[in-house]
């Protein structure tokens, strides 16, 4: 029921954007936001595949509740099957951006800005399907010693980050070969990211961005993506990576040139302190960047004098940026770079490891499919995020566990009640997160 409040409450033109995608089938049964309204619900309710999908949709009253809380009739996903292998991926992004305007222009992500102004976006890559054939021509591969071929979807993300776990996907990009002509090195996560990033200009022309990356991603060319785009930076710097940037800090600090700042907190059980050391305006190539490294000791105040011998954990972040460094912004811009990660862990694992099944091969036949498949859990995910880190489902969720027991409680009442029974929802009421 959360869910439907949610789509109703952030998205109320919700069923009219989805009846606008082209639909090439004669004399349809379902309307085409049926169909796609049906996938949407096997990822909503973590069904993981469309035959459980299907089960679920046949057991009690679990249809016809879906279609009193979504005001749609409920088929099989085989027919929502024959849809997504003939419909444009595009037009489902293009619903995906345009939900994304909307929360931007209902100003929902203001408050987990970057200081205020630019929305954090995390570019990160992610294999999803292995093959031991070729699915779809283009598809990447690997050449095992002994011959042998391993083909894997790959695809690369933008998602928007925001510290109270919102990772919201934006823009798509798959890594695939060209097709019908030569090349010498396969398609990459670099490669894909030049792509990337003129869709995310096109789609999002006016939004204030800051890049967040890991350690694959401080070169030229991605400097410049930048600079072009007037996208700010925070970007991983890895040890050995851009050696002449590393030579320059050591240098630097060795002459002293290196300010440094420390801070003290206490998180939950422990003591942390963190050391945080930069440089600003070192030379790279044409562009000025700026240096940025935290080293943080984490004590156990609780420790029992058995454990006072144990050594405090040691941790060390270091971030390129744009955004010139001070001692008042120094560990904003480091918390900042480090909520990378979640896109691995709120985006990519979650969806893997949560009941969304992103690995799990929704279509083996057709890449179209596949790509649909990919943006229906993307629609999702996204509402999923608004639902569960809303303060009201909060208060009564404290655990990734209590989360699921949630889940299984609202998907248990929509099979074993009837809720035409039950009063209307007031689908006016406020969301705060």
């Amino acid at each position: 029921m959360q869910v439907s409040i949610t789509i109703k409450r952030h998205f109320p033109e919700f069923l009219d954007l989805l009846s606008q995608v082209s639909d090439k089938r004669k004399q349809p049964v379902y309307r085409v936001e049926e169909l796609l309204m049906a996938v949407l619900g096997m990822f909503l309710f973590k069904r993981g595949s469309r035959s459980n999908a299907d089960n679920t949709a046949s057991k009690g009253h679990y249809a016809k509740n879906f279609e009193r809380i979504f005001g749609c009739k409920l088929p099989d996903l085989d027919t929502s099957d024959r849809l997504l292998k003939e419909l444009a991926p595009e037009e489902l992004e293009e619903i995906k951006r345009k939900l994304i305007q909307h929360l931007v222009r209902a100003k929902v992500l203001d408050k987990y800005k970057v200081f205020g102004t630019y929305h954090l976006v995390g570019i990160d890559g992610t294999g999803l399907h292995s093959y031991n054939y070729e699915p779809y021509s283009g598809c990447p591969f690997k050449v095992s010693k002994n011959g042998k071929y391993t083909w894997t979807t790959h695809v690369l993300e933008a998602k928007i980050l925001c510290s109270n776990g919102f990772s919201f996907s934006i823009a798509t990009e798959w890594v695939r070969n060209p097709v019908d002509q030569d090349y010498d090195k396969q398609d990459c996560e670099l490669k894909a990211f030049k792509r990337l990033s003129k869709k995310i200009k096109q789609m999002f022309p006016r939004l204030p961005i800051a890049i967040a990356a890991d350690g694959l991603y401080p070169n030229d060319n991605v400097f410049k993506i930048c600079a072009q785009n007037q996208w700010r930076f925070i970007i991983t710097l890895k040890d050995g990576n851009l050696p002449s940037v590393w030579e320059e800090v050591k240098l630097l600090k060795k002459a002293g040139a290196s300010t440094s700042v420390e801070t003290h907190d206490v998180v939950g059980r422990q003591k942390v302190v963190t050391e945080y050391c930069f440089l600003n305006g070192i030379e790279y190539k044409t562009h000025a960047i700026n240096f940025l490294e935290a080293d943080i000791i984490k004590t156990d105040i609780t420790k029992t004098d058995t454990q006072k011998d144990k050594p405090p954990a040691e941790e060390r972040f270091v971030h390129v940026t744009d955004i010139e460094v001070t001692g008042k912004n120094a560990k904003a811009i480091s918390d900042y770079g480090r909520l990378r990660w979640k896109i691995e862990n709120e985006g990519f694992n979650e969806q893997k490891n949560s009941g969304y099944k992103l690995s799990h091969k929704y279509s083996r036949t057709s890449f179209c499919a596949t790509q649909n498949y990919y943006q229906c859990l993307q629609i999702s995910h996204m509402i999923n995020q608004l639902a569960h880190k809303s303060l009201r489902v909060k208060e009564m969720i404290t655990s990734h566990d209590s989360l699921k027991s949630f889940e299984e409680c609202a998907l248990s009442l929509l099979i074993a009640s009837n809720l035409s029974g039950f009063p209307e929802v007031n689908f006016n009421c406020q969301m705060r997160y």
